[in-house]
């Protein structure tokens, strides 16, 4: 227990043996110095609910706090706010607690819940490209901090590989390679296990298919239409060459997201929903669930009738399409069966969906659905939206010739513009060519996760790699640098052979960091159940700056005795909180720079 939760029980006892609600102990961490540690307002509400005067109550409260050991004083000021001010002695034995806590003080779910973080939508055929990089820096982050708190987690990279698309490829791929066997419909196997097609291949043929269908091409079209319909149908030459589509695409996807350090539980695609497609139709229209319109299949998901821009009246959101007029599924049946596969085979309490924001109306037709049909209650599912990442025009990142840039191509850039910060700065010279390299790309990490992890997801943000890549300021190098530092000071201490030992609180800075590192549970709860990564980046990097405050004030290794054990052991708890916040973050620090 955290020292805001210690004391928001302890003040809230008294509350309630006043006969008010315990809730109104709670305390917050003061704004300002001047007020104390902790300010608790509870006496404000809880006179007005007692016809009290709010000064007399918290008067009285305060005086059944008197001789409490955890706190060196205890205030009334103005009409009734009650400062609080810990002890040294509290704040000592509490770091204890922390240094001593491999979690170094940041709590598990009393209630673990089964959790889909749905993360992924890359695309077969297509590069990833720049619009990938916040779902997957935001979506790591929500799944490892999940993870942290107790909860069992399936990070899903929801693979696109399946509808047109698919079958445009195949006729692609045969109006350039017309001889390969998996276009003979009188084989029937074994296929080669060698692919007959690579990335690149893929990478060139379906810009150039797409390119087609936008003008038109009516026999690329209805050839398509009829190999998709041949894929679906299980023809197994297509499936074979599909198989291919699948394995290099992932090949170049998992190299990506490596590099961000991005790991996916599973690589399930929109092809594993489409076994559950049929059924789940058939359900929907035995139960009376599906309405025509226009010849087409849909749910009626609108809670009210609403005026309309016209001057008419309408339903407050669209239907969802579950079949076309041609009798095809369409994106959001694949969505909807998405959700029923994952109840079957994995019976999630809450699903998180972190995908832009612009498909916020997407996924309120999905969940509603889903609501109304019985397959996952709608508070299970979440639409986790963000921004976008921007340029200096404030409009979506893109390259100098106004095309997407590719996600690998950005990684690259920033890696080699982190290599030319290093050598500037002159840091990493000594180390050996390959660990200045590894040095170089988690800087480059860092600084691009960090600047995207420190906005609230729900806002765009500029791309300014100069500023990101700065070790000063609020970036991710000045992060790394900070743990460097550390590692550094306990890397010569136990050269010396000098002992971290018990924590003694006496300087400003001591009690500054302490009160800081005891909100890292706070702080991994507020993020989890906001959804808001950036709560951890702010703790992280309140963490870093209250250290540097400390270290700037408290020498450690040029101090002696008990003095110096003490800040060693300071340095240490600090090292270990700033790690685990780094991981729940997706960033890693070297060991040395």
């Amino acid at each position: 227990m955290d020292l805001a939760a210690h004391l928001s029980a302890r003040i809230g006892s008294i509350f309630a043996g006043l006969d008010l609600p315990a809730e109104l102990g709670r305390v917050a961490r003061a704004q300002k110095p001047e007020f104390g540690h902790y300010q608790c307002n509870g006496a404000m509400a809880g006179a007005k609910a007692s016809s009290t005067n709010p000064r007399e109550l918290a008067t009285r409260i305060a005086a059944r706090l008197a001789g409490d050991p955890d706190l060196a004083r205890v205030e009334v000021a103005g009409p009734g706010f009650l400062n609080l001010t810990l002890s040294d002695e509290a704040l000592a034995q509490q770091a204890a607690r922390l240094a001593d806590d491999p979690r170094a003080g940041a709590g598990q779910s009393a209630s673990p819940l089964t959790v889909v973080v749905d993360y992924g939508g890359p695309n077969v055929a297509k590069p990833m490209h720049v619009g990938h990089l916040r779902s997957a820096i935001i979506g790591e982050s929500l799944k490892r901090m999940f993870r942290f708190a107790g909860h069992t987690v399936h990070g899903d990279a929801h693979f696109g590989d399946w509808g047109f698309q698919m079958g445009l490829l195949i006729v692609a791929v045969g109006e350039e390679q017309p001889d390969l066997i998996h276009l003979d419909p009188d084989f029937t196997g074994p296929y080669p296990s060698e692919s007959p097609i690579t990335l690149g291949d893929l990478e060139r043929l379906y810009p150039l298919a797409s390119g087609r269908v936008k003008a038109k091409d009516q026999a690329l079209i209805d050839a398509a239409r009829k190999a998709t319909a041949e894929l679906q149908g299980g023809r197994a030459g297509y499936v074979a060459l599909w198989r291919h589509f699948q394995a290099v695409s992932r090949v170049a996807l998992e190299r990506d997201y490596g590099v961000l350090g991005v790991q996916f539980d599973l690589w399930n695609g929109e092809s594993d929903a489409d076994p559950f497609i049929a059924p789940m139709v058939a359900d929907l229209e035995a139960r009376g669930l599906l309405a025509d319109d226009a010849g087409a299949r849909v749910i009626f998901v609108h809670d009210r009738i609403v005026p309309k821009k016209d001057g008419s009246e309408g339903p407050d959101i669209p239907p969802l399409l579950v079949v076309s007029s041609e009798g095809s599924a369409m994106y959001g049946t694949t969505d909807l069966a998405t959700i029923v596969q994952r109840k079957q085979t994995l019976a999630p309490d809450l699903s998180l969906y972190v995908v832009d924001q612009r498909q916020a109306d997407h996924f309120e037709q999905v969940f509603r659905a889903a609501d109304k049909a019985g397959y996952m209650p709608r508070g299970s599912l979440e639409h986790i939206g963000f921004g976008t990442m921007n340029g200096k025009d404030g409009k979506p990142f893109k390259t100098r010739d106004g095309g997407v840039l590719k996600l690998s191509d950005l990684i690259a850039m920033v890696q080699e513009q982190a290599q030319a910060k290093l050598a500037e700065t002159g840091m990493a010279d000594s180390l050996p060519p390959e660990e200045r390299d590894l040095v170089a790309s988690q800087v480059g990490m860092a600084a691009l996760k960090f600047a995207d992890l420190q906005n609230f997801r729900g806002t765009s943000y500029q791309f300014d790699l100069d500023r990101f890549l700065s070790f000063e300021g609020k970036t991710g190098p000045y992060l790394l640098y900070a743990a460097v530092r550390i590692a550094s000071i306990l890397r010569k201490a136990a050269d010396q052979e000098i002992e971290p030992g018990d924590i003694a609180v006496a300087e400003q800075a001591e009690r500054d960091l302490i009160l800081t590192l005891d909100g890292f549970d706070s702080a991994l709860a507020g993020a989890i159940d906001k959804r808001a990564p950036h709560l951890m980046a702010e703790h992280v990097y309140a963490v870093a700056s209250a250290f540097s405050a400390f270290y700037t004030q408290c020498p450690i290794l040029a101090s002696n005795g008990p003095v110096r054990a003490s800040r060693l052991a300071l340095a240490g708890l600090t090292l270990k909180q700033l790690h685990l916040g780094f991981d729940l973050l997706g960033l890693q620090a070297p060991q040395r720079m």
